[in-house]
């Protein structure tokens, strides 16, 4: 006769086996990047590449024989993820930790001129670092801009537009901006990009459930890229938009307490990735050889995605040109 004690026992065991077999299934619908082809002789660029899935994106690159120069905000801890990935791959390509803080346009500047001292040409430029932080907290770049739209879009789009030259050198080369398929929640007043508006209902106690600053800035991410694949046509470079997925990292750091650990663990074990498996995305949109050609696309799940949201071609342009113009003046308008 099977005592109590054992039956007890093996019900969380059965439990466990059960989760871990459902969530073997799901993610054998999360694409990975298959394409291993050697990187050596090849640069690559990756902002926030100290944690997440910049750092796994990195890893990936590395194994690959790449050259690949972290741009982090920390440089301690750009350190920290070199000595990190030595430690568990002896050998591979190159790594190079740099500090950068976009949410300094001087930072961006000073970052652009060593690296132009120390490289004549940059294959891949990978836009992946962001911020999400609640509105109340009314955070700013060193120049006045909301934080999401500064950091997000604003930083990134300075520090493409700095290295474009370096970018032209190694063509074929290409730019990744990592965005996300919050994208659809987006929307943009031209009146109230700093959000000035939406700040003030955050700091009343007006909760929204998704992050209006995050998702515009992801919405800016997708114009950016379109915008920018017309207007380098032709020229060598291509640049495509991506959504590493629904991620476990320390993106939403600000947002969890320590009971969302709790009430959140079985949602993120069943339906969210690891950062690795995220990056897939990221290193096939910077790597694969299928898509070489291909400009302004959308990839989701190592494949293109066609976003349903109504892109407006007037809307693109006139957020472009009002971002170069607050680049150029170096504070909101």
């Amino acid at each position: 006769m099977v005592s109590a004690t054992v039956i007890y026992a093996a019900v969380p065991i059965s439990a466990v086996v059960v989760l871990g077999l459902v969530r073997k299934w799901r993610s054998r619908n999360w694409a990975k990047c298959t394409s291993n082809t050697c990187l050596r002789g090849k640069t690559f660029l990756i902002t926030g590449a100290n944690s997440g899935i910049g750092l796994e994106t990195a890893k990936a690159l590395v194994k690959r024989k790449a050259r690949v120069i972290f741009a982090c905000r920390d440089i301690e801890k750009a350190k920290q993820a070199v000595a990190q990935i030595r430690h568990e791959q002896v050998t591979g390509g190159e790594l190079i930790p740099m500090q950068l803080d976009l949410a300094s346009f001087e930072s961006i500047e000073k970052f652009v001129e060593v690296v132009k001292a120390g490289f004549n040409k940059i294959d891949v430029l990978i836009n992946n670092a962001g911020v999400v932080i609640p509105l109340e907290l009314d955070m700013k770049t060193k120049e006045g801009f909301e934080i999401h739209l500064g950091v997000n879009h604003l930083g990134h789009m300075y520090l493409t537009n700095l290295l474009l030259d370096l970018l032209k050198k190694a063509t074929p080369s290409r730019i990744v901006i990592v965005s996300s398929t919050l994208h659809t929640k987006g929307k943009l007043d031209f009146d109230d990009l700093n959000l000035r508006a939406q700040i003030k209902k955050a700091k009343s106690g007006e909760v929204s459930r998704h992050n209006p600053g995050y998702c515009n800035s992801k919405l800016m991410n997708m114009y950016h890229a379109r915008a920018l694949a017309d207007k380098l046509r032709d020229s060598g470079i291509d640049v495509n938009a991506c959504c590493p997925g629904f991620c476990y990292t320390n993106l939403f750091r600000y947002f969890i307490k320590w009971y969302h650990y709790i009430l959140m663990a079985p949602v993120a074990f069943l339906f969210m990735k690891s950062a690795k498996q995220g990056a897939e995305t990221v290193v096939f949109t910077a790597t694969d050889y299928g898509i070489e050609g291909h400009s302004g696309k959308f990839y989701s799940n190592c494949a293109e995605y066609i976003s349903p949201y109504p892109f407006d071609k007037n809307e693109e342009t006139k957020l472009y040109e009002r971002s170069e113009e607050m680049i150029k003046s170096r504070k909101p308008l």
